[in-house]
């Protein structure tokens, strides 16, 4: 049975964000068994720092998700703003700082261990979306999940109105 967070929306749907918005990719590499333990450590810090953004949306988190390859695991955001993220980054008493801390100390040690993150600054207008028969999902969680109408129902046209429309329904 599916449950309200992965109930399935059928047709099309779209993110209703009319907004300059952060997308931030974040990830860890697993590329040896000598740097398990560190692996495992950065690993478990990820669920927390996750919680914490999640109690607190005034970080300016607006929601994200994880996913995991056959070496990797990542996480992908989406953010109010630059400021925001940067200013999450550094706060020395939330989760992501002392972690990053620790880890920048471990040098040498942690070349089993890869850490990445991309930031992407995009302006309102220059993205689109589209999500067919799927829960919600990326954006549309983030933001607002709105059904496609005629205005919107091809990238070109999500891209070139910004779904303004959607914002007063």
């Amino acid at each position: 049975m599916a449950t309200k967070e992965n109930a399935l929306y059928p047709g099309r749907y779209t993110a209703g964000n009319d907004q300059d918005l952060v997308v931030f990719l974040i990830g860890m590499r697993f590329n040896g068994f000598a740097g398990l333990r560190y692996a495992l450590q950065a690993f478990v810090s990820m669920p927390r720092m996750l919680a914490s953004l999640e109690k607190h949306p005034e970080t300016g988190c607006l929601g994200g998700h994880v996913a995991f390859g056959w070496k990797t695991a990542y996480v992908m955001q989406y953010w109010r703003s630059f400021d925001d993220l940067d200013r999450f980054a550094k706060a020395p008493n939330d989760e992501h700082h002392p972690m990053w801390r620790w880890y920048m100390r471990l040098g040498d040690k942690a070349r089993d261990t890869g850490i990445w993150h991309e930031t992407f600054r995009v302006a309102a207008g220059s993205y689109e979306s589209i999500y067919a028969n799927m829960p919600r999902f990326g954006l549309a969680k983030a933001t607002t999940h709105v059904p496609v109408v005629p205005a919107t129902s091809t990238a070109r046209k999500r891209i070139e109105a910004s779904c303004p429309h959607v914002m007063n329904a």
